[in-house]
């Protein structure tokens, strides 16, 4: 029914046009009299239609009918509507009926008067010889007069013309506003019916899936990827934007005063719907475009994005920003929108921003399928233009490039040649080719008005426009953003349907390559992306942290006890044994001791203990870790990942603050207790004294050989020397033996006097050095006897317990107190690994457990830390193996609803 209505409408040109060619015909034989006096008129069959344009745009809206048509298949139309819908069918359908009766009538008077004046004009020729011949000047002024009647008559049938384009326009636009509403309210009653079944996903919203798998496979845009989109290219300030705005009826992009607002590609997918909403691809809010609150959200969501997307102090990015706009009479179509094209960098830019941007463009224009929208601004100079040559580098034939000049209505008021218009919308002005050329006016300066507003603003312009109406010099199917949006998705949808299989088949080869690559490669394992490896590691961690809870007590204390010692143990002897030991007096040793191991207790040694107990933790579960590394399952690409895991836990984690107090207020009453109960005990002692020591003597004897070099018998077994300074060191080394071994009990430094018997005994021996040298040289020698005496000294004390117990050990006998000192570091590291394995076992663990969660459930949402742990060919394969396959099937999927649709 649609597609008879507008063929109706259409006979009416083929009227004017027939009326017109019949009163031509009869004004033939007059007309070819003095047709070489006037002026050419060729000209006029511009106004009209050539019969294949005709034809085209009638089988156009013949497979929109069609279409539209079988869009209402399966649906239950309100009867309320089909009544609407027959109303004003009727409606129409009588005004088309008046309209050819009135149109034929018309031709028939025409063509009848034409013919009286055929008949009138010729009868003087017939009957020449009875009538006397005019004169030249009659002559020529009655012709004169003939033009001037033509001319005028063909100017009242313009007139004509227009005024019934013009009405035509109108019942055309609301036409479309009726056919606009009734499909809203068939998508709407189709939604509601649907709500228990899948809904079917549109054409164009399932190609714009396949785009943003595309730009999530290769962020870089490969050029590989062959699929159309519109690209919207154009200098800074061009109108660009703005052409987007009026395709997609929404105002939905920032704007600012001369700075530049699009810093990175926004890919926006124009589809129909009942509503008119906006949606990000990675966001569920849907914008309503009715509502200029949500507009304004959705203005400044897009400039955050882009300023998100803008990193490390850059200017653009190449980061895309996807979003979905819906609404009834959209046209459906992929547009994206890129940076403006600079010809001067500013200081606030950063440098390269205008190769960088350059680059980015001819990127997206190097893909030959991709449809150019090429926007040039109509109010500036046509050489200040910087997007033109770049076009006309890419596609140099124009096969793929639309030609779009914006503020045509500010070109009409500056421009004095009217005619250079026409050379640019007739594609010769320019050094570039393109498939259409179009002018479009998108607003009067003014950011705060509507689409509305720009629109009516754009026809009234249109409509009175001497340039583009009255003169004649652009026809009407080349202006407005309406006949724009409808050029420009028709160009895109025949280049879809033309490549989308070669495309197809493209990628349906490289998924063949891959898995080839993968079968030949891993043969026995399966193809996991990073997302899935990453499960199967958190599965792993947590079982090996489920495993601390198999360590026994005893373990735990032992690992304890070891860690500890080793923080403290060098405290313990530095600060605490030798200091106080030296002396030579035991009231002065255990006063030193005592003092100086309560403020070690209320000061570092808990603190030390917390820290102890952390390192124990993260040791026992790398031994667990490394343990399973042992299996035969093992799979080494998640130790990268595991450590990672495990360090960010312990640096995020803290150890509770009150458990550093218990263990200070436990750590102190034991060291107080100098009392050793019985013989187990103090036999421990003496061991655990005599294998400290030796553990020290052993660190101490290996920095005194580094000073004074190798042996001789090293140096003829490993043919190895000294050093001058090494010799110098030995010399002074055999001095200071002499002297302790004359002095056993010598105190822990050297006099002065010492010290010059020692220099001039060594000048004697022709070795000269200062007192500094051999201070440093005594240290490690004096170190090294008295641990030789402590060590003599334990091994007498063995026995010592019945002279402990009896309170005999002040005696000259023998001197044990290093052995209660030990006895006392010992149990208070006993105490310390009871209360740190508790802890551990009933609080620790579990926390620690929690924190390796926290952690994975991060990086779970972390792409950048997965790609930066989970490395290798291994991943990047199985990656590029699951992108491939999904762009397959969805190209699949859509070249088959691209068929059912033809």
């Amino acid at each position: 029914m649609v597609g008879r209505i507008i063929r109706g409408v259409l006979k009416i040109r083929y009227l004017l046009i027939g009326g017109a060619v019949g009163g031509g015909i009869s004004l033939q034989r007059s007309y070819e009299e003095w047709r070489d006096s006037l002026p050419d008129s060729k000209w006029i069959k511009d106004l009209f239609p050539s019969t294949e344009k005709v034809d085209s745009f009638r089988g156009s809206l013949m497979d929109l009918s069609s279409k539209f048509r079988d869009s209402l298949e399966g649906l239950d139309i309100d009867p309320r509507l089909k009544v609407f819908g027959d109303r004003k069918i009727s409606e129409l359908r009588a005004w088309f009926d008046n309209r050819l009766e009135d149109a034929i009538k018309a031709a028939e008077d025409e063509g009848k008067e034409g013919n009286d004046k055929v008949i009138t004009q010729a009868s003087p020729v017939v009957h020449a010889d009875s009538f006397v011949t005019p004169t030249g000047a009659e002559k020529h002024a009655e012709e004169r007069k003939k033009a001037e009647n033509m001319q005028q008559k063909i100017d009242k049938m313009q007139e004509e013309l227009m005024k019934v384009q013009l009405k035509y326009q109108k019942e055309l636009e609301k036409l479309e506003r009726d056919n606009k509403e009734l499909r809203k309210q068939l998508l709407l009653k189709g939604h509601s019916g649907s709500t228990n079944r899948k809904i079917k996903k549109s054409l164009i919203d399932m190609y714009s899936e396949v785009l943003d798998e595309l730009c999530d496979y290769d962020v870089g845009y490969s050029t590989h990827d062959h699929l159309p989109r519109v690209v919207v290219v154009g200098d800074q300030s061009s109108g660009k934007t703005s052409v987007l705005e009026m395709i997609a009826q929404a105002r939905i992009f920032p704007r600012g005063a001369g700075e530049m607002m699009t810093r990175a590609p926004v890919k926006v997918t124009l589809s129909e719907g009942p509503y008119h909403i906006a949606q990000f691809k990675d966001s569920s809010r849907e914008f309503d475009l009715s509502k200029e609150s949500d507009l304004s959200d959705l203005r400044k969501e897009v400039e955050l994005r882009m300023l998100n997307s803008v990193k490390h102090g850059k200017t653009v990015s190449s980061e895309v920003i996807s979003m979905t706009v819906k609404g009834p009479g959209l046209q459906r179509m992929v547009l994206v929108d890129l940076p403006g094209i600079i010809s001067t960098q500013t200081t606030e830019m950063e440098s390269g921003t205008r190769e960088a941007i350059r680059q980015m463009t001819q990127t997206y224009m190097s893909n030959p399928n991709a449809i150019i929208l090429c926007i040039q601004d109509g109010a500036v100079d046509a050489e200040r233009s910087n997007v033109t040559d770049l076009v006309a580098q890419m596609d140099p034939q124009g096969k793929r490039t639309i030609f779009v000049l914006t503020k045509v209505d500010l070109a009409e008021e500056n421009l004095t040649k009217p005619d250079r218009i026409r050379k640019i919308l007739s594609g010769k002005l320019f050094p570039m080719r393109a498939l259409g050329y179009f002018a479009v006016v998108t607003g009067r300066g003014n950011k705060d008005d509507s689409i509305a507003t720009i629109k009516q603003y754009e026809e009234n312009f249109f409509s009175t426009s001497k340039l583009f109406n009255r003169e004649g010099l652009v026809p009407s199917t080349q202006v407005t953003t309406k006949n724009l949006s409808l050029a420009v998705s028709e160009c895109f949808w025949k280049m879809v349907r033309e490549t989308v299989e070669q495309q197809a088949d493209a990628f349906k080869a490289t998924r063949f390559n891959l898995e080839t690559e993968w079968k030949n490669n891993f043969p026995r394992l399966r193809e996991l992306d990073r997302n899935e490896l990453f499960e199967k590691a958190r599965g792993e961690i947590l079982d090996e942290v489920v495993n601390l809870s198999l360590v026994s007590p005893k373990e735990w204390e032992e690992a304890l006890m070891k860690k500890l010692w080793e923080k403290v143990a060098t405290h313990v002897f530095e600060n605490l044994y030798l200091p106080a030991a030296q002396s030579n007096s035991s009231g002065t040793f255990n006063t030193t001791i005592d003092i100086r191991l309560k403020q070690w207790a209320d000061q570092q040694l808990p603190r030390k203990s917390v820290e102890c107990a952390w390192e124990t933790l993260k040791e026992e579960f790398n031994r667990l870790v490394e343990k399973a590394k042992l299996s035969k399952d093992h799979d080494n690409i998640f130790d990268q990942l595991k450590a990672a895991v495990v360090d960010e836990s312990m640096r995020k984690h803290q150890w509770e603050d009150k458990a550093a107090e218990v263990l200070r207020v436990i750590q102190l009453n034991t060291l107080e207790d100098r009392s050793v109960h019985d013989k187990q005990q103090w036999d421990s002692a003496v061991q655990f004294v005599e294998r400290s020591v030796k553990e020290k003597l052993q660190v101490t004897e290996e920095n005194l050989n580094n000073i004074v070099g190798p042996s001789r018998t090293q140096q003829w077994l490993q043919w190895t020397s000294a050093t001058p300074e090494q010799k110098e060191h030995a010399a002074v080394k055999n001095e200071l033996e002499r002297l302790l071994f004359s002095e056993r009990n010598h105190p822990p430094t050297l006099s002065y006097e010492e010290l010059t018997a020692a220099r001039r005994n060594l000048q004697t021996n022709g070795v000269d050095v200062d007192n500094e040298f051999i201070r440093q040289t005594w240290h490690h020698v004096y170190r090294r006897h008295f641990l030789r005496k402590s060590l003599s000294r334990a091994y007498e004390c063995r026995k010592g317990f019945w002279m402990y117990h009896q309170g005999l050990e002040n005696e000259q006998v023998v001197d044990c107190n290093d052995v209660v000192l030990f006895w006392r570091i010992q149990q208070m590291l006993k105490v310390t690994a009871n209360a740190l394995r508790q802890q551990i076992m009933n609080r620790e663990a579990r926390r620690f457990e929690k924190e390796i969660k926290e952690v994975l459930e991060v990086y779970s949402q972390d792409r950048e830390k997965k790609e930066q742990l989970l490395t290798g060919r291994r991943v990047q394969l199985a990656e590029e193996l699951k992108r491939v396959r999904q762009i397959q099937e969805k190209l699949e999927e859509f070249i088959k609803s691209l068929n059912a649709e033809k």
